[in-house]
């Protein structure tokens, strides 16, 4: 199990002023090894109560709240990723368990008893946060990411652009899934995630783009369809 707790500031900015910082941060911070041309993709599956409490509490503005996915950087992984991202006020944990591809299968399937296969304390957690609470499915998300690093307190900034999403086929490792967009292509989320404090080169950089703060999460917008939400 790995563990994070950081910091995070979200903002929604143009595809020209991605463009532009992107170039930027090209210089001055460390790309992320995975980013390449046009950055990585990452692809995630939702899972929420039977009644959305984890959707509801994020639209409320909950300030201790929680979500669960499951994660994959590419459908041909042998592993996935099972994560609980936790807020509690301004700071955010995020718990991981890495998960044989086989084993993650069987947790789309809402087969939740494979987990206790593994002897580690997050994944006997999600079991019992996963059958007590009746979580299923509910959305598939992806977009496409380029992430830019600064070694001081765990500074990490991301790059999240072409998000689109399913409610009707929940298989992550699916090389031909079929996604909707849910943003506009134009639109990009611009994410810093730090520990302690922002450097004050980093604080330049961020006030240098022109950003208005986004406060609805990407797992929201794909739910919007299902639950005639309008953001």
């Amino acid at each position: 199990m790995r563990q994070v707790l950081r910091q995070e500031k979200k903002f929604l900015i143009d595809t020209f002023t991605y463009l532009q910082n992107a170039h930027v941060f090209e210089q001055i911070l460390i790309p992320d090894e995975h980013n390449g041309n046009d950055g990585y993709m990452v692809r995630s599956l939702y899972f929420d109560t039977l009644g959305d409490i984890d959707f509801h509490e994020k639209m409320d503005g909950v300030k201790n709240r929680k979500k669960i996915r499951l994660r994959v950087y590419d459908p041909h992984a042998s592993v996935a990723y099972l994560e609980i991202k936790q807020k509690d006020g301004q700071y955010q944990s995020k718990r991981s368990l890495e998960m044989k591809r086989e084993d993650a299968l069987e947790l789309i399937n809402k087969n939740y008893d494979v987990l206790l296969k593994y002897d580690d304390d997050f994944a006997r957690l999600c079991y019992s946060v996963m059958k007590s609470e009746n979580y299923i499915p509910k959305t598939v998300v992806e977009y496409k990411r380029k992430a830019y690093i600064a070694k001081e307190n765990n500074i990490r900034l991301t790059f999240d652009s072409d998000i689109v999403a399913s409610e009707m086929n929940f298989n992550i490792f699916d090389d031909k899934l079929l996604l909707y967009p849910v943003f506009p292509k134009e639109n990009v989320v611009f994410e810093v995630k730090y520990n302690g404090f922002l450097l004050s080169y980093i604080k330049d950089l961020i006030n240098n783009i022109n950003r208005s703060e986004l406060s609805v999460s990407k797992y929201c917008l794909a739910r919007q369809i299902s639950l005639n939400y309008v953001f």
